[in-house]
């Protein structure tokens, strides 16, 4: 039985976009996801592994089928026959990439807009306000007695906050700095300085981010975001983590000769183990802790220096006075 070429091409066609869907959705070629921003991601990068193996699968297969029903028959010398012109071929083989490539870039759109990516503030009036306290940064417009300074163009520096968080403030603020050749974060809030990243799970987190020399990037492929630092400017970084566990920070920038050892990790903790985090390192890092310990217990008279030994062996304070005047 003969099968009309319009069914045989139709379920070759059911079948490309079959397996197309499949290994879309299978592929195994990214990490772990481990925010809440990364699902949109993730559905993007799908989408154009489904459409890319699509392609594969139909230019190689129409490749393949040609080399086999039009190859040369023996004895046959002649030329084949020219073919140009063909006005219908060319509209579907312009108009298909053209609505494929216009597609991707509307879901691309929107996606970039539901993390954040459009929010002004990013780097907006307090990024500009920032940038003038910054030693070093100038403004290169010349600013006349009683004028106030002109508005300027509010231009999206980095991941802000998704409309639906909008005006909120993040849970936990950390300024990071990018030098070459390591990571330097610091909680504002509570004054611990470190050299890897702790946050809480299911917690959103705010970077405010700037470069003490070079241009660096922060990238942590498990949450499918990447920002630049920049020497004299903020840029900002909001996300979700949603899965506890390390993950690599890593320079995705070539930023001198030791770029490959620019590493930290970022430590995604549950909210206890977060807090218990804080507790210690808060306490490591007061002021108040250096000024105790460099005070010299032999400058202490003896009431004071005995004090912490007298209530650890249980003796009534009142003891030790009358012991004192005796």
């Amino acid at each position: 039985m003969i099968i009309p070429s319009s069914i045989l091409t139709l379920l070759v066609g059911i079948g490309i976009t079959l397996v197309s869907l499949w290994y879309g959705q299978n592929h195994n070629l990214l990490p772990v996801a481990a925010s809440a921003e990364a699902a949109e991601v993730d559905g993007l990068f799908n989408l154009m592994i489904t459409i890319s193996f699509g392609l594969v699968l139909l230019v190689e297969g129409v490749l393949l089928v040609s080399l086999i029903k039009f190859r040369r028959q023996k004895d046959d010398t002649t030329d084949a026959a020219p073919i140009h012109g063909n006005i219908p071929l060319e509209i579907v083989w312009t108009a298909i990439p053209a609505v494929i490539v216009l597609g991707i870039g509307i879901y691309s759109f929107e996606i970039y807009n539901n993390m954040g990516g459009l929010d002004p503030m990013a780097s907006g009036q307090h990024s500009m306000h920032a940038h003038g306290k910054i030693k070093g940064s100038a403004i290169a417009a010349p600013l006349i007695d009683g004028q106030q300074p002109p508005e300027f163009t509010q231009i999206a520096l980095g991941i802000g906050a998704s409309p639906a968080q909008e005006g909120k403030v993040a849970a936990v603020n950390v300024d990071v700095t990018g030098l070459q050749f390591a990571w330097i974060f610091n909680y504002k809030e509570t004054g611990i300085t470190s050299g890897e990243l702790h946050v809480p799970v299911g917690q959103e987190v705010q970077l405010n981010m700037t470069a003490q020399d070079v241009i660096h990037a922060f990238w942590i492929p498990q949450l499918r975001l990447k920002q630049d630092t920049i020497p004299g400017r903020i840029t900002e970084l909001r996300f979700t983590p949603s899965k506890v566990g390390t993950y690599p920070v890593v320079c995705a920038e070539l930023c001198g000769g030791y770029h490959g050892a620019m590493r930290s990790q970022m430590i995604v903790d549950t909210p206890e183990d977060y807090a218990a985090w804080v507790a210690e390192n808060a306490v490591a890092s007061a002021t108040n802790l250096q000024q105790a310990v460099a005070i010299n217990p032999a400058e202490l008279p003896d009431g004071e220096f005995l004090a912490p030994y007298a209530n650890e062996m249980g003796i009534n304070p009142n003891v030790i006075a009358q012991i004192h005047h005796q």
